[in-house]
């Protein structure tokens, strides 16, 4: 005979009870995990966005540091030109004020006087023949006609500083109490006073004496000794000027 098998009431509903409580938990511990992976991905976040507004203050800072670069560099371009364009000017001078003073003493050429430029400065040289007597440093009537037109070229070039430079073969020479370097000094000293006479600012003068020690030929012959014996004017623009206008930004013209 077949029997009935008879599970209780409250067997069922403990079985049920306890699929349910572990399904439960299962979806307890899901919302759990996706909890944590969410705070997980805000903090994740939060950090990028921080990450974000630091490279954009970076992006920002190093903008402002081309765009600073770049000004300065136009800057300095600009500051370029205007010293290239001032210095352009004073090498043209040099070219236009050796025309002139070739022009105003050619008649003296032939005489001992030569101009030349070097290194963008311009010389004028006199040899002692034309300008002084034999042994003496007091200027001839033909020096002074020389020194002349020198001035007249020279007042028109305010800029410029002049510098006269007596020199000297090697020679012993005993005179009144001079040596070749005092003679020499002395002949610088009265060009600077002539040109003075002529109306040159003598503010822009400067005299020297280089005696022996300036040699442009052999002191051994005639003809060397005869070259060595003369007086250098050198024409030299004012740089503390030039600076100040190159600093400026500014021209500073021919004649100004």
């Amino acid at each position: 005979m077949i029997q009935k098998l008879v599970v209780p009431g409250a067997l069922v509903i403990l079985l049920c009870s306890c699929g349910a409580s572990k399904k439960l938990k299962s979806a307890n511990a899901q919302i759990e995990q996706l909890q944590a992976n969410n705070a997980a991905l805000q903090n994740n976040l939060d950090a990028l966005k921080k990450q974000v507004s630091g490279l954009s203050q970076d992006n920002s800072a190093l903008s402002n540091q081309l765009n600073s670069c770049q000004q300065n560099a136009q800057a300095v371009a600009r500051k370029y030109a205007a010293s290239k364009a001032i210095l352009d000017e004073q090498s043209e001078n040099v070219k236009k004020l050796q025309q002139r003073l070739d022009q105003g003493l050619a008649d003296f050429q032939s005489k001992g006087v030569s101009v030349f430029s070097k290194a963008g400065v311009l010389y004028v040289e006199m040899q002692d023949n034309l300008l002084y007597r034999s042994g003496s440093s007091m200027l001839s009537d033909s020096g002074k006609k020389a020194l002349e037109p020198l001035a007249n070229v020279l007042k028109d070039y305010p800029n410029l500083r002049v510098i006269v430079e007596g020199n000297a073969d090697s020679v012993k020479f005993k005179k009144g109490g001079m040596d070749n370097w005092t003679l020499s000094t002395e002949r610088a000293n009265g060009v600077v006073r002539a040109l003075k006479e002529y109306g040159m600012d003598p503010s822009r003068l400067i005299a020297a004496g280089k005696g022996r020690y300036n040699p442009v030929a052999d002191n051994s012959t005639a003809e060397g000794r005869a070259k060595n014996r003369r007086t250098d004017i050198i024409l030299n623009p004012d740089w503390d000027k030039v600076w100040e206008s190159m600093q400026s930004g500014g021209g500073q013209g021919g004649q100004q």
